[in-house]
């Protein structure tokens, strides 16, 4: 099991281990996020489609530097901006999302509970050696990986595991591809149509699928009673 890669708004990564794990070789995340389902199973074929180009740019440069690129990544001084370090837009970005937590956009400067002496002792917490060590120590296990910018309609109906974690109908609206681009009716069709096996995940009160409760989902932003789809 790997531990994220970058920190980021949905992330199911704590609940991962409460699904059912996955059954066939291949695992296919259309909502791929911080990819916080594959990371528990990482030797596996995992494909991941993004629609927003920041997430796939991030996916692309974790499985393509090398470990020393990451090592190299520069610290943030105090009140230094993301957008002043002599670094490509993609580690940009992936340093931006570890300037705070669970945010849905890479941010430009540490927050304030970033900034925190308390937090700041912690070194996984946020950007710094902690995080670069963990990156590179990870990406290994990675490479194998492939990522697709774009929309879930993309992805080749192959038999495989399918993880479908959506921006949430109601509560998605924060994403920079958000929710109200989605046609949910649509997806429901499409999730129902996936060979193997499927696993679609919401927020109590949806009805686009049958779905059941699954439980509280805590987070950096809180909680969330969380539902499940799952075609065995």
């Amino acid at each position: 099991m790997l531990r994220p890669f970058f920190s980021y708004y949905g992330s199911k990564w704590r609940a991962g281990g409460r699904v059912p794990p996955p059954v066939h070789r291949v695992i296919v995340e259309p909502f791929a996020g911080s990819a916080g389902y594959s990371l528990r199973y990482p030797d596996r074929q995992v494909i991941l489609y993004d629609l927003d180009p920041v997430i796939a740019g991030i996916w692309r440069f974790l499985i393509s530097a090398k470990e020393s690129e990451i090592l190299s990544l520069p610290d943030l001084e105090p009140g230094q901006r993301v957008d002043s370090l002599p670094v490509c837009q993609e580690a940009k970005d992936l340093i931006g999302f570890w300037c705070n937590k669970g945010s849905s956009q890479p941010a430009n400067i540490m927050s304030k509970w970033a900034r925190n002496p308390k937090y700041q002792a912690m070194p996984c917490n946020f950007w710094g050696p902690g995080i670069r060590e963990r990156i590179a120590s990870q990406q290994s296990a990675i490479r194998h990986w492939m990522i697709v910018e774009g929309t879930y309609k993309h992805a080749a109906n192959i038999k495989a595991t399918w993880y479908v974690d959506p921006p949430y109908a109601a509560m998605g609206y924060c994403y920079a591809k958000s929710s109200k681009s989605i046609d949910f009716q649509a997806l429901g069709d499409w999730c129902k149509a996936r060979r193997g096996q499927v696993i679609v995940c919401e927020q109590q009160g949806a009805n686009w699928l049958p779905f059941q409760p699954f439980g509280a989902i805590k987070s950096t932003r809180g909680t969330s009673k969380e539902v499940v789809w799952i075609k065995p």
